[in-house]
């Protein structure tokens, strides 16, 4: 099969996976501010209660997670069009 059939085929799945992976990586880090921070909730950028590195850890640590399940997701959703379709989506 030719590269644009795994790449048409992909897109799709990818924007399904890309929401799924949104959702999972906000359960993923709530969890782990309940964990590291004993808090029940992450700070809001404009919670004027919290101080800035306490805003600027959740922040990081929110975009550290969210791009580790983006990857793991985007390439897992590759590994499975490449065996569908017998091309890689680029």
């Amino acid at each position: 099969m030719s590269r644009s059939i795994g790449k048409a085929a992909y897109k799709p799945v990818g924007v399904l996976m890309g929401i799924a992976a949104g959702a999972v990586a906000g359960m993923i880090f709530r969890q782990v501010w309940k964990v590291t921070a004993g808090d029940g909730e992450a700070p809001s950028a404009t919670d004027e209660d919290r101080r800035w590195g306490e805003i600027l850890a959740a922040a990081a640590l929110q975009g550290a997670i969210f791009s580790v399940v983006r990857a793991a997701v985007d390439r897992g959703g590759a590994v499975g069009v490449r065996r569908l379709t017998g091309s890689w989506p680029d």
